[in-house]
């Protein structure tokens, strides 16, 4: 088998909703095993996450995080993704890491929104003005289209860098911009909750991507309370982000209150049931989860 070296070159034959698609057929594969690694030095990991799908293959995505590259000019975040035959376990392709991840995750929040979101869905504000609130503008436009982005940071220049280029309004006002949404997207760094469940409106939908440790929380508890809550993966969320371990601590909701799953997709159960419920969706990622997207890519990019 030849191995294949895939780089950044390949977004150019990828498709949103296409990507939606293929992470829902390998929930109809045989549940994923699924393991990270986790090494420290200082300020500095080392993160690997691994995952075998039968009949998919196995990966092992492995990211090197150096909070002070910043200063010295460089990414803090580097990695590979090496994606291994499921017949034989020969490595079959290397994929660059920041074209997986950012796929991945955009394609793991735009599936939950397909869903769950109310279909006349329009104004989409994204909370946060990073790389992963610029991938989810592509993302949502593939679903939504005629969509109309608000952006809000903590840091109004960051939004207005965003939103120029892209062509996006900026919210001053968050409260008010929350309010006024259809769906709301948080992809912050936050430690403590920033859209809180007192401002929900009737028929929202809530994308929660930032939140990815025990320690960091983008939504309050009344907003988990108010809400039907769905993940990704029960497995890479329910005990290891504050989202959803603070609000089972408090009581305020329980374990079997997270309705669902993308392995529940199949029996319709991961879906909205009216048009004035408000639906959260968090999205906890797992190496599964970038073995799908990888497998994707690759089979993309081997049809060109």
């Amino acid at each position: 088998m030849s191995m294949e070296i895939i780089g950044k070159e390949a977004e150019a034959v990828l498709d949103w909703m296409e990507l939606t698609r293929a992470i829902e057929a390998g929930h109809r594969l045989a549940k994923a095993e699924v393991a990270d690694i986790l090494l420290y030095r200082g300020e500095d990991t080392l993160l690997s996450r691994a995952a075998w799908v039968s009949g998919l293959g196995q990966l092992v995505k492995t990211g090197a995080i150096f909070p002070g590259n910043a200063a010295k000019g460089k990414p803090n975040v580097n990695g590979a993704v090496s994606v291994f035959s499921d017949d034989t376990g020969e490595l079959s392709a290397l994929l660059d890491f920041h074209l997986v991840t950012k796929w991945k995750t955009a394609g793991d929040s735009l599936l939950s929104a397909s869903r769950l979101a109310r279909k006349d869905s329009r104004n989409i504000l994204l909370v946060g003005a990073g790389t992963v609130a610029r991938s989810m503008v592509q993302a949502y436009g593939a679903a939504f289209p005629g969509a109309r982005f608000t952006v809000w940071s903590r840091n109004p220049a960051t939004a207005e860098a965003m939103a120029g280029p892209l062509g996006l309004a900026v919210a001053e006002d968050l409260e008010a911009a929350v309010r006024a949404a259809d769906i709301i997207c948080t992809a912050t760094m936050s430690a403590s909750p920033i859209v809180l469940g007192a401002w929900l409106q009737p028929g929202q939908h809530l994308d929660l991507i930032g939140a990815y440790t025990p320690a960091m929380r983008e939504v309050d508890n009344e907003a988990m309370a108010r809400s039907r809550v769905f993940v990704d993966a029960r497995v890479t969320t329910v005990h290891e982000i504050g989202d959803l371990i603070e609000p089972i601590k408090a009581g305020v909701m329980t374990e079997a209150d997270v309705l669902g799953d993308f392995y529940d997709l199949a029996s319709g159960a991961f879906t909205r049931r009216s048009d004035d419920e408000i639906t959260i969706a968090k999205n906890g990622g797992g190496a599964h989860l970038d073995l799908m997207t990888a497998t994707y890519i690759l089979q993309k990019w081997r049809a060109t």
